[in-house]
Parts: C-alpha cells; structure tokens; sequence
C-alpha cells in the first residue's frame, strides 16, 4: 500500500499560525492536494486535543479517522530553549505518538514543566537530551525527528543556535533519533553531501501555518507499507524500509535558503558573504547566515551520493500566481484558475507530477501548462529566499519546453 503523508502540521492554537484551521479544513484541503494522511499537529494543546478527540475516532493500529474515513496520527511540534556545550540553542522537533493514552502521559510530563495552553508549539526550557529522556520513559513507540533541521533558526542545523552534528545535540542519546526533516529550504541532494547524516532517513513534511493548498503538503512523504498503521509507518521511518521518497518545494524558495539581510535588502550566496566576514555591508550587524552556506560548512563531499528517490516542486497556487503576476494567492483570479484545474485532474500532486503537457492544456492556458511542465522538471529560475522573504518564480515570457520532452520518466503517483 502507497500512500503519502505530511506529520508536520499546526492547528489555529500555534502562534503565527492560522486561527480558523479546522480539523475539516485539513481534510478538505489534504484530499485535493492529493495527501492520503496527515499528523494533527498539537496534538497536548487542551483545546486542540478536546477538538481531535470530538471528531477523530481512534483504530485499533493507532490511526485517528474523521467521519469522511480520512487518517490522522498523533503529532505535535515543541520549541526548546536551552543553553548547551556554552551556547544558547533554539531547536524545534516534531514528535509523532502511538495512541491518545500516550499523548496524556505526555501532556501530563509537559504540565511538570510548565505551561501548555498559550501555543500549540510551547516553549520548554529542557534541553534536547532531557526532551529525549522524557518521551522514552513514557513509552518506546513515540518517536522524534529534529524539524526543519537547516533552517537558520530554530533548528539542529540552524546557523544562529544550531549544532554540527546529531551527535553533538543529543550526544548518547542519538542512537534514538532515525530520521531528519529536510526543510523547505533545503532537499536530499544538499542532505547527501554530508557524510555524518548518512545513516538518518530523510523525510519531508510540510509546517503549514494554515490549511491553504499551497501550505498544506507542499513537502510531505511518501510511503509504501501493507497497511495504514503507526508500527508500520514509524518502522518505515526507523528503517528507511517502506519509505518510497519525498516531495519536496525547490529549496531555492524556501525561506531561508541564502545569506541575508532583510531589513537592509542584502543577499548573498556563501563565497560573497566571506568576503565581508559575515557583516551586512549596509548596517554592519551580522547576516543570517542560510542553508545553502551551512551545507558548504559541513559538507564533505562535493557531490552527494546514495541520494533517496524525491521529487521537487512548487506549489500549483505559487505557478499560476506567477503566470499571472498576481501578489495575493488568495485571489479570485488564482482561486478559479486552481480549482479548474483540480475539478478537472485528479488532485495537485496528479496535476503538479503526472499529467501531460498534451492533457493541461486543453483545460488551462498553454503558458501556464508549460510553467507546470518546466517546474516538474526543475527548470524554472527562481531568485533565492533569504532571512524569512520566501523565494520568487522568475518568468522571462519565453520559457518553452522541448517537443517530446513533456512527459517526465517516473512513477506515477496517481495510485496514491
């Protein structure tokens, strides 16, 4: 059984996150992105877990199901903020969880330490180690993986509080942690070219800060297992056997992909930023320094290798934006365009990876069909993200693709 799922998800609790997220907008949305499961995302928030467990049915193999039989799983994010080997860290894990009986004795460790009702991503003051600790003493089957780990803040990997290895962050206890979140900002090609990361899984999920399609599932996973199954999946995740690839977001586009200033309009790609020993040309206070430069720092290879299968690109609502110089993607124009699209394929990810050149265009315009087309096979020019400002599509007028050249070689993901 094929299935893809995306276990990195926030409901309308999370700070900087959307505050009409349902449970029925995650469904929704997952179907017509193409996603066959999904985490719950805040999962010892008091009032998000009062809303999972009024409308989500638990199964005997610890999958959660709506009424429409659409799966979920146990899964939260938390932030600790801690000082370790004498630097300040602020690092983000996702926790994925067996069953409800487990997430109360979780939600019960949480309350010794403090409070759990201002954000469904609260705050601890436990180091990664002790976080570890914690969650193994409740039970074996719940499982870590360090979120986003490139991204500069808040992360494993991050320039501003990050470290330079798993083992370096968890020290003994890294026996236990089994997979890697990849980020937007980075892909497994980045990932590969460095060789202490070899024996982690590489999986991608997407952090949405609302249920919108083009948050919703723009990273997610793919798995291929004999049934929905929280042993299964976190086997497959442990053992990197049942795990079928990724979808990932061009890292380009992510938004912290190279160096940067925001606030004084700076970027620069790593070599240019050594040239100006790390400082802002413009304020003269350090850039943040983004994934692609903290790659170099740690990779020891030049080109990756044993890289897993993945697939990349944008999301559907991000192209026709582009297509039609439209700002806002919550837009009529954007809407009508995209949900075309959808009454008339099968789902995004059909649409994004599998249809035809031939087949879009007689449903949408024939530039927006080769945009479609060229993002699947990479080929688009995308200007870089950095310090929090997403990257931008950068479209000439002429992009063309080749005749017969339409058609990526892939398997196809319509059976998912």
């Amino acid at each position: 059984m094929s299935f893809i799922g995306d276990f990195h998800i926030h409901g309308r609790y999370a700070q900087a996150c959307s505050k009409t997220t349902t449970i029925e907008d995650l469904e929704r949305n997952a179907r017509i992105k193409g996603l066959n499961i999904l985490g719950t995302g805040d999962a010892q928030h008091p009032l998000w877990f009062k809303e999972i467990t009024s409308k989500l049915t638990e199964d005997e193999n610890g999958v959660l199901w709506t009424k429409n039989k659409f799966p979920f799983i146990w899964q939260t994010e938390i932030s600790l903020a801690y000082t370790h080997n004498g630097k300040g860290r602020r690092i983000h894990h996702v926790v994925l969880f067996p069953n409800k009986e487990i997430v109360e004795q979780f939600t019960s460790e949480l309350l010794k330490r403090g409070r759990i009702d201002y954000d469904g991503r609260p705050i601890f003051g436990m180091s990664s180690i002790e976080f570890l600790e914690m969650l193994k003493s409740i039970s074996p089957g719940i499982e870590v993986i360090p979120a986003h780990v490139w991204t500069s803040w808040m992360s494993i990997f991050g320039s501003k509080s990050g470290y330079d290895s798993v083992e370096e962050c968890f020290e003994e206890k890294s026996k236990y942690i089994h997979a890697l979140e990849t980020g937007i900002s980075s892909d497994p090609l980045m990932n590969r070219r460095i060789s202490k990361l070899d024996k982690y899984n590489l999986v991608s999920f997407s952090d949405p800060h609302s249920s919108h399609p083009w948050r919703l599932g723009r990273e997610a996973t793919i798995f291929d297992i004999k049934k929905l199954d929280y042993k299964l999946i976190i086997n497959a995740i442990r053992t990197g056997e049942g795990l079928a690839g990724t979808i990932e977001t061009n890292p380009a586009y992510g938004k912290y992909h190279i160096d940067g200033h925001r606030a004084c309009g700076i970027t620069f790609e790593p070599n240019e930023t050594k040239k100006h020993n790390n400082i802002c040309p413009v304020c003269k206070t350090p850039l943040t320094i983004g994934v692609a430069h903290r790659i170099e720092q740690l990779a020891d290879r030049k080109e990756p290798i044993n890289v897993p299968k993945f697939y990349e690109v944008i999301p559907l609502t991000e192209l026709i934006a582009a297509v039609y110089e439209i700002k806002q993607l919550n837009s009529k124009k954007v809407w009508d365009t995209y949900n075309l699209s959808i009454n008339n394929f099968q789902n995004e990810y059909s649409i994004l990876l599998n249809a035809s050149f031939d087949d879009l265009k007689k449903v949408i315009d024939e530039k927006l069909a080769q945009v479609i087309i060229l993002n699947r096979e990479n080929k688009l020019k995308i200007k870089p993200g950095y310090d929090g400002v997403y990257g931008e599509i950068i479209l000439s007028g002429k992009e063309e693709i080749k005749p017969n050249n339409y058609i990526k070689k892939q398997k196809s993901l319509s059976e998912f």
